[in-house]
């Protein structure tokens, strides 16, 4: 419901209100975990604050008022359909945000929709956060879902590279109680390294952590790769007749030893070789990197590089290594049956010519599209569950042109920093109010599992359930004539309307993997444990003949790039190097309204090391501006020793001054969007995914 956990709750309610909410200790996937955001969702329910009909916007002010639903789908349907008739189908764009991902019914709904739309302008979360890892697996493995997941469960030895699993409990992981995980590998004798440009919780409770140069992660693991080769320790195992590209793996890796890598990427060469020693002798080793990975200007190179890693030390589909799921709604398998795969520049943008992944354009290219004149540009938005204001980069710009739209449809209980720019604010169920399966995290998880909950609240009177909006959108704006003439998809979105998403979870339960159904799902509401991972090559590989791609050429092309900058300035004089931060009671920017969660100490605050503060003359506690290319914000100064010399944190998700007072309690903790900062610019040219990481800034006391 929150995030990728998907920890078991025992909830108690009295009427239609929580009275308690605590981690089920009977889930066995789970096993009583909970955190402070499961709580909170008692707040959500019933948040004052929370959008509850549909709201219209009073002409140009910034006033909304109460509609009929009725009035709300024909006015935004008719509206929709005249901008498509008159500019065409690509003038209205789509946004996605994070949330979607956690409604089972919203995944199934919004590919229809989106074919219904038949536009090129979908944007979703996914080009600021795991692109890279999704552009490796549609290149390596044959399907962009097709995900290798640590099994920290079994693994000996646990490389964590730019992520905190014991503040997000996994992160294309879904690892509910990681800490207790994390204890069971060094009880049984196991180690785990963390590498980060901050000591972060999970490098506090590491066996040792190595402080590395943002951006730097594709240079240590070539330097990895290349003591590997030079010393003979490759050894693919059973995966060595799947696997093509071995030699061309091997002449890249020849030309980063690492003497050459170790000032670019903050890891001396001595280190770089030990830890490539140890990995090859680990019994049972696995990679894994996150968002700090993903989001930098090397993103694909590295998250492809974390790959090649594991599967030439023989760790990929074996225990203790990374391993595909067997989830019991397979979406990835049906999908490639359908020979639904994937694919990545088909089409680009049309200012930039960013390429296309999965359908979706990098989101860091909608503000350009807003306010760029010409044949195709974006005159009208849909937002589903989204804050891009606030979570992509640049987005102070992107708040400035949309205005300039000529219609905006949200679907979203909150007026926030997004959606308050909207002509039409459609409210819809959240949380205990509607049924729910985690369909996207159990093919993310450490261990398999499935658990189907019924909804334990009625949802206000009047909101209705996100498919419902969704779907209805879709189809009336095909009755007026708008999006692409597909009648398949007019039918099957009819279908569903009709049906639901429970009977389509239900078909997708019966005919997956484990033959489960919802009936036998809501017979065990506590959940099933399905196993342990189990080895799937090649039978799960989606490629052509299902073969492993070590080398593929796209990927393999980039090295230039890394390469061409490897001895360039990382930073300018008196610059420094600004990374983002998860925090455990934030859930990006949509749950600062919570009281419960952002009581008690200030956490909107800049890391720094004492060494930078002492050559700035900054002290502890110090309003400080930090300045970027695109903007500047104010913000209070945090010392730490945990912040490596040259390189200061921001966390992400804050920044509601400009909510216009619909969030109450997020206003009296605004903080600043680090997404004021973040360059729009400055991507992966590899993948078109946001550069957030690394990007320089200077700091000064604030005047």
């Amino acid at each position: 419901m929150l995030c990728e956990a998907v920890c078991g709750l025992a909830v108690e309610t009295e009427g239609n209100e929580v009275t308690s909410i605590r981690g089920d200790e009977h889930d066995p996937f789970s096993r009583g975990h909970i955190c402070p955001k499961a709580v909170a969702l008692r707040d959500l329910h019933a948040d004052p604050d929370r959008v509850r009909e549909p709201l219209r916007r009073v002409g140009t002010s910034d006033r909304f008022e109460p509609v009929s639903w009725d009035d709300a789908l024909a006015e935004a349907t008719e509206k929709l359909a005249a901008i498509q008739k008159r500019h065409g189908r690509h003038a209205i764009a789509l946004y996605l945000g994070n949330p979607t991902v956690h409604s089972y019914s919203a995944l199934l709904a919004v590919p229809l929709m989106a074919k219904a739309l038949g536009t090129h302008a979908r944007f979703s979360a996914t080009s600021v956060d795991q692109l890279p890892h999704m552009l490796a697996a549609l290149e390596m493995f044959g399907h962009q879902l097709l995900l290798p997941i640590p099994d920290v469960d079994r693994t000996s030895f646990l490389l964590v590279l730019g992520a905190n699993p014991l503040v997000s409990n996994g992160s294309i992981m879904t690892a509910p109680g990681i800490a207790r995980r994390l204890e069971a590998l060094r009880a049984r004798g196991g180690r785990l390294v963390v590498v980060d440009p901050r000591r972060s919780e999970t490098a506090a409770v590491a066996d040792e952590h190595l402080f590395i140069r943002p951006g730097g992660d594709a240079y240590l693991l070539l330097g990895l790769l290349h003591v590997l080769f030079a010393e003979g320790r490759v050894a693919l195992g059973r995966l060595a007749p799947m696997v093509d590209g071995l030699d061309e793996v091997r002449a890249l890796a020849a030309r980063f030893p690492p003497a050459r890598v170790a000032a670019r990427a903050g890891i001396d060469a001595e280190r770089i070789t030990k830890l490539a020693r140890e990995l090859a002798a680990a019994p049972s080793a696995v990679c894994y990197g996150r968002v700090g990975v993903c989001t930098q200007e090397f993103g694909g190179l590295a998250a492809w590089l974390i790959n090649v890693l594991n599967v030439v030390t023989g760790n990929l589909d074996r225990a203790g290594g990374a391993m595909f799921t067997t989830p019991a709604a397979d979406l990835v398998g049906l999908a490639s049956r359908l020979g639904e795969r994937g694919h990545f520049g088909v089409w680009k943008s049309r200012v930039r010519g960013l390429p296309e992944f999965g359908g979706e354009l990098p989101v860091a290219a909608l503000a350009e599209e807003i306010e760029t004149p010409g044949e195709g540009q974006i005159r009208a938005l849909v937002t589903h569950a989204g804050n891009p204001v606030l979570s992509t980069p640049n987005g102070a710009r992107l708040g400035r042109v949309l205005p300039q739209l000529d219609y905006m449809v949200a679907i979203d209980i909150y007026r926030n920093e997004t959606t308050r720019h909207a002509h039409l604010i459609l409210p819809t169920s959240f949380g205990l109010e509607r049924d729910h399966y985690d369909l996207a995290f159990y093919a993310l998880s450490v261990r398999n599992a499935a658990r189907y909950v019924t909804p334990l609240l009625a949802p206000p009177p009047g909101v209705r359930h996100d498919w419902q909006v969704i779907l209805d959108l879709g189809i009336g704006l095909h009755a007026r004539g708008g999006g692409r003439r597909d009648r398949g998809v007019v039918w099957m979105m009819r279908a569903m309307r009709a049906l639901g998403p429970r009977r389509v979870l239900d078909l997708l339960l019966r005919f997956g993997p484990h033959k489960l159904s919802l009936k036998k799902l809501a017979a065990a509401p506590h959940g099933v444990d399905l196993g342990p991972l189990e080895e799937r090559l090649p039978s799960a590989l989606a490629s052509d003949g299902r073969r492993i791609a070590l080398a593929p050429p796209r990927l393999r092309g980039d090295v230039k790039r890394l390469e061409a900058q490897l001895d360039a300035a990382a930073v300018g004089e008196g610059e420094l190097l600004l990374i983002g931060r998860r925090q455990l009671r934030s859930n990006n920017s949509w749950m600062h309204n919570s009281a419960r969660l952002v009581k008690g100490p200030e956490a909107c605050t800049l890391l720094m090391h004492p060494d930078d503060a002492r050559a700035r003359g900054l002290s502890d506690g110090d309003r400080v501006q930090v300045r970027s290319r695109v903007g500047a914000v104010a913000v209070p100064l945090a010392l730490s020793p945990d912040i490596a010399v040259g390189v200061v944190s921001l966390p992400h998700g804050w920044g509601h001054a400009a909510a216009n007072g619909t969030l109450r309690v997020a206003q009296t903790r605004a903080g600043a969007s680090i997404n004021d900062l973040t360059d729009d610019q400055r991507l992966d040219a590899l993948s078109g995914n946001a550069g957030f990481s690394g990007l320089p800034v200077t700091v000064a006391r604030a005047g």
